[in-house]
């Protein structure tokens, strides 16, 4: 790597690494771990029409098996609902519960009072759309929906 590459890369990995275990230690009060949070937030963003389990696993780029284990675990503490999929009836839809919504309100509000502190009062405009651009290119093809 040239050093303007490694410096990039480097700042990217420390930044990251230091962003994430923040935001995950905010998250601990709330008695959910990064991987809950993400597929409730998912969930959240689907609304009540939820989201196939399978398209679940895909986005949170976890094996359906793996996906499956972390689903039980939020369904029995009632956070999630599986039913079946209305379209074909073969496959499993997961909605959020009143329970579930009620703990990713709360999970969101700590999650944005954090990025803010963290991330978004240390940059301006130009520096996150320049991200915001950045982050485009590095998409995966056919990943413009994120």
């Amino acid at each position: 790597m040239t050093e303007l590459e490694d410096e990039a890369w480097v700042g990217f990995l420390h930044a990251h690494d230091r962003i994430w275990r923040e935001v995950e230690a905010g998250l601990v009060p709330l008695d959910v771990s990064m991987a809950e949070y993400s597929a409730l937030s998912l969930l959240g963003r689907a609304g009540r029409r939820g989201m196939r389990m399978s398209e679940l696993a895909k986005r949170r780029v976890m094996s359906t098996g793996g996906f499956t284990r972390m689903a039980d675990r939020l369904e029995r503490r009632g956070l999630i609902e599986r039913r079946r999929a209305a379209e074909d009836g073969r496959g499993y839809v997961a909605v959020l519960t009143g329970e579930g919504r009620t703990l990713l309100r709360k999970a969101w509000r700590q999650q944005y009072s954090d990025l803010r502190r963290l991330f978004f009062d240390r940059l301006d405009d130009d520096d996150l759309r320049d991200l915001a651009r950045v982050w485009s290119r590095l998409a995966p093809e056919g990943d413009g929906d994120r």
